[in-house]
């Protein structure tokens, strides 16, 4: 037999459906939150790098590959042909003037000297021969002249015995002709000798001269090798420190060939090379930042080669301080060549967020997510950015590389 459900007991089902019923919608709305917080792209604190924009200067630079080297360096080379027989001081030694640092093989410099020596001796002799030569001819052009003279001074005693009989009648005006005629041959005959003596003379003179040059080419030439044997003891003209020898014993060098360097390392300068397509940018004066170890120096561009060699240009930088500590010869650095200098812009650390180009979007910190936001770029260097619009001063982004994330609006930060 049917009985009636107490009331009681039906408030309490009511009150177990509601409640079953209302926990089933919390589940529901927990999944469902859960479930959009998944769905929700986030990033952990700890894996991003952030920087704040600030107001300051940029540089707009080029980067060049650069090594630091001497400002002065000296070259020694052989001055003659020959082979290296001891090396009297190692690399990294410091070395004074005139002390000895590689000492060249004499014998055969000496014997070339010697050769020389011999030649000259020659030529002094031929002088002495020639001098005696050519008096001796000088001296019968002279006897020739004065027998001439003599001869014309009869002549003109004939003639005038020739008038003077034809003057009293006991000569004929053939006669006196004749006489005329002999002397005029004579005279003709002592002017030849003149000329024949003088012409001589002349002649003398530049034999003698052309022997002369002889031997003072000759002279030039031992006091030549005789200075270039006095320094077959190879030696520095400047103190410095001795950065390369050659000390290949035995080995044949020819004269001119590189045998050591002497570097003063008190004072130093850099050598850049930097692609071929910025060369037009690259003018003398302009400044440069060298970045050795975290430490900057300034510079500016002293030469630029006018050559380009497998695609890059090489130019050399002078230091404001180029006796700086962290200055080491053929030490590695970065070297920025300033292009332009910005003063009080906004600017941010640069970093792998950036790509170059004058607009893009970055990640902005705002209340613990990360909002994309369109951002136009100014000049850039390696160490700062310059924002001309999108960020004010103060602002947190994200420097990271965040590729990953380029389609994203909006990023929930994860401590």
């Amino acid at each position: 037999m049917d009985r009636d459900i107490p009331v009681s007991t039906q408030k309490r089902l009511q009150r177990r459906r509601w409640l079953i019923g209302i926990g089933i919608v919390v589940l529901l709305a927990t999944g469902l939150l859960a479930f959009r917080t998944v769905l929700k792209p986030s990033v952990q604190r700890a894996n991003i790098l952030t920087a704040t924009t600030e107001t300051g200067d940029v540089e707009a630079s080029l980067t060049a590959a650069g090594v630091i080297i001497p400002a002065h360096e000296a070259v020694i080379t052989s001055p003659i042909q020959s082979t290296i027989r001891r090396v009297a001081v190692s690399v990294g030694s410091k070395v004074l003037p005139g002390q000895t640092i590689l000492e060249l093989d004499k014998e055969l410099t000496n014997t070339a000297l010697a050769k020389l020596q011999d030649e000259q001796q020659q030529n002094r002799n031929k002088n002495g021969q020639l001098q005696l030569s050519l008096e001796k001819a000088l001296n019968d052009l002279r006897s020739q002249e004065q027998v001439q003279q003599v001869k014309v001074r009869s002549l003109q005693s004939s003639l005038r015995d020739e008038q003077y009989m034809l003057k009293i009648g006991g000569g004929t005006s053939e006669s006196v002709r004749q006489a005329e005629l002999n002397l005029r041959v004579a005279q003709l005959e002592l002017q030849r000798l003149g000329e024949q003596i003088r012409n001589q003379r002349a002649a003398n003179a530049a034999d003698v001269r052309e022997l002369g040059f002889t031997m003072q080419i000759q002279e030039r030439s031992i006091a030549e090798l005789a200075g270039k044997l006095a320094q077959s003891n190879i030696s520095s003209q400047q103190p410095g420190v001795l950065t390369w020898v050659n000390e290949d014993l035995g080995t044949t060098v020819q004269a001119g060939d590189a045998l050591a360097r002497v570097a003063d390392l008190s004072r130093f300068r850099v050598r850049a090379t930097i692609s071929d397509s910025y060369a037009d940018a690259l003018h003398l004066g302009d400044p440069v930042v060298i970045r050795i170890n975290g430490t900057d120096l300034r510079g500016t561009i002293s030469t630029v080669s006018p050559a380009v060699d497998k695609g890059v240009v090489t130019f050399y930088a002078t230091l404001a301080q180029d006796h700086h500590p962290v200055l080491r010869s053929n030490l590695r650095a970065d070297v920025f060549v300033v292009t332009k200098a910005l003063r009080n812009v906004v600017r941010v650390k640069n970093g792998p967020f950036y790509q170059g180009g004058k607009e893009q979007s970055v990640f902005v910190l705002k209340e613990g997510k990360a909002q994309r936001r369109t951002v136009q770029f100014g000049d850039s260097n390696f160490d700062y950015v310059q924002i001309t619009s999108g960020l004010r001063t103060g602002e947190e982004i994200i420097v990271s590389d965040m590729k990953d994330y380029e389609n994203t609006p909006e990023l929930t930060l994860k401590n």
